[in-house]
């Protein structure tokens, strides 16, 4: 499929045949999959990676030299490069495998902090952040005497840059956030606020999980030290993550893990460590996913992400405006520049409620905190529901939602 295609022209039935799990029935009812935030599906092709990676080339990587090893080190480094590519890194080196964005956030968090952390230092997060971009560095604050401090929002979900300027100061060591949030689906400044952090020698982490797949993203252009994300929510399989990081700061970096692979020499009186990215990456990684994340990485940008983008965006308003027509709905996350991403409420049904009846119809959306508690305390409520569009996903879906949250509303009342 072309690069120049419009979201007028994406072939959305061509798209849908590639991904057999919507294709089903639940409860008696067509599938419809609104929960891409929390994963979204994957193409066939993916999943033939996988199969054909086990079925033919399974070998351990880079310390075998017979064929299968062979050939399974050149898949998994090409791979390496394919991110590399797909988020503008400026080498291959700078691209580190691990389980997910949390376990890139620790790393961080654990081996950078560690070691660049002092009593007195302020890491600063978002009010909007992820558990995983919260916890990690509470326990590296903690065991530092570090100071977390939290960049506030406003009511539309979006930072107040005038009171993020003021929180950097020179005691600012490291500014954490996300891209674009989970729960509200906003999507921050990072360019603004990296140059305000750059500007007193602070150090910047991006949260990319919910921004890779949506949103064009090049870390040189951002200018960001660190740059967390995860396959699984761009097509690719579970369990596998992807930390980019500059090549000057990796370097001065300590190992997250010790092990297999890391290291250049190992003896009973001391060690030495591997370059990087192999310093990061103790053990067998997964290889399989590795592999198969390149096929996931393809498909989006055989696609283009622009086009993605486009017609993501024509979701989002769609459903946006149809939610906002119905008397007792309340949006959560009304900020000018957004994801497809609708976090809601109905007067007087619990979330909870709303899921069950919701998937009683074939309709899964996520329910609950999102892992963003402290963001929900901020809007003062328990959690949402939450309905995620990705590109294989109809306006045709988001009228049968609408349908069917309608009569969910007038049967409780």
């Amino acid at each position: 499929m072309s690069n120049t295609l419009t979201s007028q022209h994406i072939d959305i039935e061509h798209i849908r045949s590639q991904f057999q799990v919507l294709h089903q029935e639940v409860n008696g009812k067509p599938l419809i999959y609104f929960d891409n935030a929390a994963t979204n599906q994957k193409p066939q092709r993916v999943i033939d990676a996988l199969v054909h990676h086990y079925q033919n080339d399974n070998a351990n990587i880079h310390r075998g030299i017979h064929t299968l090893a062979e050939r399974s080190t050149a898949k998994f480094e090409e791979t390496r490069k394919a991110a590399q590519s797909f988020i503008g890194a400026n080498e291959a080196e700078e691209i580190i495998f691990t389980k997910g964005t949390s376990e890139s956030i620790n790393l961080v968090a654990s081996s950078w902090g560690r070691k660049f952390l002092s009593e007195g230092d302020e890491v600063l997060i978002s009010a909007m952040e992820h558990h995983s971009n919260i916890v990690p560095w509470q326990m590296i604050c903690e065991e530092k005497g570090a100071i977390l401090k939290v960049m506030p929002i406003n009511e539309a979900g979006e930072l107040i840059l005038s009171e993020v300027e003021k929180l950097i100061t020179d005691k600012t060591k490291m500014v954490a956030f996300n891209h674009a949030s989970n729960t509200l689906g906003t999507v921050n400044p990072v360019k603004e606020i990296t140059a305000m952090a750059h500007a007193v020698g602070a150090k910047v982490l991006i949260d990319g999980a919910q921004s890779t797949s949506h949103l064009e993203v090049d870390v040189e252009d951002l200018n960001v030290d660190f740059f967390a994300f995860s396959a699984h929510k761009m097509y690719g399989p579970t369990g596998l993550g992807v930390l980019y990081g500059k090549r000057s700061v990796l370097e001065k970096t300590p190992p997250y893990q010790g092990g297999g692979e890391m290291i250049k020499d190992v003896s009973f009186k001391g060690t030495t460590y591997n370059d990087i990215p192999y310093k990061f990456e103790a053990g067998t990684p997964d290889i399989a996913n590795v592999i198969a994340f390149k096929e996931a990485i393809d498909f989006i940008q055989e696609l283009g992400k622009d086009n993605i983008a486009a017609y993501e965006h024509e979701l989002l308003e769609y459903g946006t405006e149809k939610l906002s027509q119905i008397d007792g709905v309340r949006i959560i996350g009304t900020a000018q520049q957004k994801v497809s991403v609708i976090s809601f409420e109905v007067e007087g049904i619990h979330h909870f409620d709303l899921g069950m009846w919701l998937d009683a119809k074939g309709i899964a959306v996520r329910t609950g905190h999102h892992c963003t508690q402290p963001l929900m305390d901020h809007f003062c409520i328990e959690g949402t529901a939450r309905a995620s569009f990705s590109v294989y996903n109809t306006k045709a879906e988001i009228d049968t939602f609408i349908v069917a949250l309608k009569d969910i509303i007038t049967k409780f009342k």
